[in-house]
């Protein structure tokens, strides 16, 4: 798939011993081969791999650094054919000073010598008694026993098509600003780093929050090898820790301590790293602050096949996998939501807040929370005004969980039927009760909003509108009627994640009573309910069944706007991710019917009132999403 710009990277630790190089290379010469049938494009290997990190002064005897030349050169020769970038740690001699390096090798020739800019010496560290920094070494180039004029130095980039890829060693990382924030700044997307760090405790859970760290301000991948068991542990132990992070995300790790051959392996998605970086202004910026003009390394793949596509897709973008991080991603959302509705009241002056209740997951949402706001500030709840508006779609198990809910919270529950002044209505303007097009939906839609509205000012009061993020991106919501209100607490929640979020309150913040009522709610078929209910009473419109699957749509939406992905990689995604769920030809159609709708309803998100982003996705007008109303969508729809 090389049109998606993906690419799969390695990192090894290979089984080493003490100044033993025939065993060492022949153990990285198996790494290299595990990578390569894995479909790896770059592999990293730890920091002097080819002599081990722990040597010590037989830094300085020469038959140690002659090995290491004919080492290198041996792994040049094998990597003839192989279509791998390959990053090996060794020592390098020039003139009369050893350098600790990382070796860039592709197809039988060395691309470049990276040197280590910071040279610890502290704590369980001597490097300085034999290595000297390459931290001003610029513009360099060196010759080798079988390669003459080799660049050398930290200015140097590795491009092969849409691929940028720098170096860094160990300490690099640990520095103020280490070499990879340059190398990102000029360009490069993949930061391969060579290390040697020891374990103590807790180490590693630095080690890991750095790495992650530094991928999320470099908008990159960071691909980081560490040392391991076999280095000497004559005063401390290596664990050999391998971790490939992609934009503050680990998306693969080893277990520590391993006493065999390791290599783990994540595809990257480089379209994602590069359009983070074009939306990131600072970003931008930031690169004319790099010290030195970089030099690039041209070189070619054959191929960037990456086998089977085994990176993870989560179905739902927006809602972490894991328990925990879920529990707490609600969490902060819903006081991130009570939080701004707060302020939104105290500004006001005003002690009323009036929403309409459906006994849809929607409103539901907006009514705990308001519940909380107001229990925040100390308000009555007896002043959150909740009104019933039953229409002729309305069923008894949406009207009885509504009613209940409004009771057991202790607000002012209010009923208005709306069908008499909706029939008054089709009769003003001509319309058939009984053709139930989009007309007749809409005058239900209107009619609820202006009774809102209308008793917000009769009673002083804000109303607090219910709509979500998934309904914004399709435009599933009637332009001045449930599209409006005085603001919006749900605005950027996509529909994915409001289930999540009353979940969350029904299983932590509420009474037994009260989470058995949301829980119903949770099992009810998302519907507005605005066509006649079937003959037995229950629900005859289904949301879903007309604009297609809300996790279809939060998946198109999140890659859409968070991303800025083409259709056709979005559709690659949602193959990989949906595979159990929905073939080919549905993802396409609902694909096409979200591209179809998000242009043509712009001019619904042009105007929409204020409410509070929570996620990394906003379709503001006033922040994260400024589109024209008239664009035209034919360049995206002819990608399907």
């Amino acid at each position: 798939m090389k049109s998606m710009n993906f690419i799969r990277v390695a990192a090894a630790c290979p089984v080493t011993r003490v100044a033993d190089v025939a065993t060492n290379i022949m153990n990285i010469k198996k790494c290299i081969d595990q990578a390569v049938e894995q479909h790896a494009k770059l592999i990293v290997f730890p920091e002097l791999c080819v002599t081990s990190y722990t040597c010590a002064d037989l830094f300085l005897q020469k038959q140690l650094l002659d090995q290491a030349a004919l080492g290198v050169k041996e792994l040049c020769a094998y990597s003839a054919g192989k279509d791998i970038m390959i990053a090996v740690g060794s020592p390098l001699y020039a003139e009369t000073v050893v350098y600790n390096c990382a070796y860039i090798l592709f197809d039988g020739d060395v691309l470049g010598i990276v040197p280590k800019s910071y040279i610890p010496n502290y704590e369980e560290f001597y490097e300085r008694r034999w290595f000297s920094s390459g931290r001003e070494i610029i513009g360099h180039s060196v010759d080798l026993s079988f390669q003459k004029s080799i660049p050398f130095g930290i200015d140097l980039l590795f491009q092969s098509g849409p691929f940028q890829i720098g170096f860094e060693i160990c300490e690099d990382l640990w520095s103020v600003v280490p070499p990879s924030s340059y190398l990102s700044l000029a360009g490069a997307q993949l930061i391969g780093n060579l290390s040697a760090s020891n374990e103590v405790v807790s180490k590693a859970d630095y080690r890991h929050a750095l790495v992650a760290s530094q991928s999320a301000k470099c908008i990159a991948s960071y691909l980081y090898a560490g040392a391991g068991t076999g280095e000497s542990s004559t005063d401390v132990v290596f664990g050999g820790e391998l971790l490939i992070a992609e934009n503050g995300n680990m998306l693969a790790k080893n277990e520590r301590f391993q006493r065999e051959n390791q290599v783990v392996t994540s595809i990257i998605d480089i379209d994602r790293l590069n359009l983070q970086r074009i939306k990131n202004i600072s970003f931008r910026e930031a690169s004319s602050t790099v010290p030195w003009e970089v030099r690039k390394i041209f070189f070619t793949y054959k191929n960037t096949e990456f086998g089977v596509f085994d990176r993870a897709i989560d179905k739902h973008p927006f809602v972490p996998s894991d328990v925990k991080q879920r529990e707490q991603r609600c969490s902060e959302i819903f006081n991130i939501q009570v939080a701004a509705l707060a302020k939104r009241m105290e500004h006001t002056g005003l002690k009323k807040a009036v929403i309409g209740i459906s006994g849809g997951l929607d409103s539901t949402l907006t009514l705990l929370v308001i519940v909380k706001t107001y229990d925040l500030l100390g308000y009555d709840r007896k002043n959150i005004i909740t009104v019933t508006l039953p229409g002729f779609g309305t069923t008894d198990r949406t009207y009885q969980n509504a009613v209940s809910l409004c009771k057991k919270l202790e607000t002012d529950f209010r009923e208005v039927n709306i069908v008499a002044a909706c029939l008054q209505h089709f009769k003003d303007i001509g319309h058939d009760p009984a053709i139930h097009d989009v007309t007749y939906e809409n005058v239900q839609a209107r009619e609820r909003t202006q009774i809102l509205m209308d008793i917000a000012n009769k009673e002083s009061g804000l109303v607090i509108g219910t709509g979500d993020l998934s309904e914004l991106a399709l435009g599933w919501s009637t332009y001045n009627g449930d599209h409006m209100s005085m603001y919006a607490v749900n605005c950027s929640v996509p529909k994915t994640l409001v289930r999540y979020l009353v979940r969350y309150v029904a299983e932590e913040e509420t009474t037994k009573e009260i989470s058995e009522i949301l829980r119903d709610v949770l099992d009810t078929p998302v519907t507005p309910e605005l066509l006649p209910k079937d003959a037995e009473g229950k629900i005859a419109q289904k949301t879903e069944d007309i604009v297609g699957p809300y996790e279809l749509h939060d998946f198109f939406l999140y890659y859409f706007v968070r991303s800025a992905f083409t259709p056709a990689k979005i559709l690659f995604l949602a193959k990989a991710a949906f595979a159990d769920v929905y073939d080919e030809a549905v993802i396409r159609k609902w694909l096409d019917v979200f591209i179809r709708r998000f242009f043509s309803m712009q001019f619904k998100r042009s105007a929409i009132p204020d409410g509070p982003k929570v996620g990394t996705v906003s379709l503001s007008p006033r922040g994260d999403w400024r589109m024209p109303s008239d664009a035209s969508r034919d360049l995206w729809l002819n990608e399907l």
